[in-house]
């Protein structure tokens, strides 16, 4: 043996109990996180299947037959052509957002956002949002946090105008107090939205500030990177333009909601429509299963009933008449970029997952 090898052994024997101990407690960590994530999704699922229940138990299931047979179905293909041109204007919003940084094409964004919706459907806790940042970064030369940053932008811009579009409902149709949790909902959002914002154009227009208040490691890195993608977004007109194509992103969403009031046979008005998107879209702020399934159903059936006084059982069949509406040509869209891209939708979940580890490995 060599001088010094027994001291060398040593050494490794003692590192091991550290070693096995720090291993074991990454193991526990994961573990932890992962029953936390299954249990708040037994919570979300219970609960919107819950919102599911009450919807329909006085739907009167056995007249939807009836129901689709007294169709306009010329209404009611308007209604799903029209909310597939949403996500034609989102392909074009997301276009002119990163353009400053990497000029993708239309079809890139709209294939990504297809694939992306579609996931969201079947994936609880939407991940479809990082699955369409990731397949467009890897279809062009866009860096993925960026990609990302572009996609937190968005939600930004869609809360504000989202707020704007609450405040006119609450302006032109009176809200009863039995939705009262909507309005609450409401000012709950404005102070997210508005915080978020005040951040953005803090870390946008005061960077060396925002570096320095939030200069460390950890959470603060990922800050950073933040804070350096938003100077590659941010300092152009296409921020600007990017934010005021988000109007026309929420008013196309009004069609199919009109179309399929018109498709059902409800002589309800464009500001009713108005009104029940810009709730329903509220509600989808709130994580909920996959599909939006319960919850969706469950405010639209409440706004009918209390704020434009529709019989219930009316009501609550409807719903799932808008939900299909709203849910099918995503699926179809879905599986059709799904199957232009030539990805499976396992595969890219499982590579994104990867591909955001290491991203943050490299951050910390």
């Amino acid at each position: 043996m060599e001088p010094g090898g027994g001291r060398s052994s040593g050494a490794c024997v003692n590192l091991l109990p550290a070693i096995t101990s720090r291993y074991h407690s990454c193991l526990a960590e994961k573990e932890s996180i992962s029953f936390r994530r299954k249990a708040l999704l037994v919570i979300i699922n219970a609960v919107s299947l819950a919102s599911l229940y009450w919807t329909l138990h006085d739907a009167h299931l056995s007249e939807l037959s009836n129901d689709l047979a007294t169709l306009n179905w010329w209404w009611l293909a308007a209604a799903l052509a029209s909310n597939v041109v949403v996500y034609l204007w989102q392909g074009v919003r997301w276009r002119t957002l990163v353009y400053p940084v990497e000029p993708v094409g239309f079809w890139e964004t709209v294939q990504a956002i297809f694939v992306g919706m579609f996931a969201n459907e079947v994936i609880p806790f939407r991940a479809g949002e990082v699955l369409r940042c990731y397949l467009l970064a890897k279809r062009s030369n866009l860096p993925l946090s960026v990609s990302l940053t572009s996609a937190l932008l968005e939600r930004v811009f869609d809360g504000i105008w989202l707020c704007l579009g609450l405040f006119v409902v609450q302006r032109y149709i009176r809200i009863p107090r039995a939705l009262s949790y909507i309005v609450d909902g409401g000012y709950v959002l404005v102070f997210i939205v508005l915080g978020a914002a005040l951040l953005l154009s803090f870390a946008l227009f005061r960077r060396h500030h925002a570096r320095a208040i939030f200069a460390g490691g950890g959470w603060r890195k990922h800050f950073h990177v933040l804070i350096d993608d938003l100077e590659i977004i941010g300092h152009s007109r296409y921020l600007s333009l990017s934010f005021a194509q988000s109007l026309p992103f929420l008013l196309l969403q009004v069609i199919p909601t009109f179309a399929a009031f018109r498709a059902y046979g409800f002589d309800l008005s464009l500001g009713a429509a108005f009104a029940l998107t810009v709730i329903l879209r509220m509600g989808a702020v709130v994580p909920q299963a996959p599909g939006n399934l319960g919850l969706f159903q469950f405010l639209a059936r409440e706004c009918l009933v209390r704020m434009f006084f529709i019989v219930p059982g009316d009501a609550g069949r409807f719903s799932l008449l808008l939900w299909g509406v709203v849910t099918l040509p995503l699926l179809a869209g879905g599986a059709i970029a799904l199957a232009v891209t030539g990805v499976k939708l396992g595969e890219l979940h499982q590579a994104a997952s990867n591909e955001k580890q290491l991203l943050r490995s490299r951050e910390a």
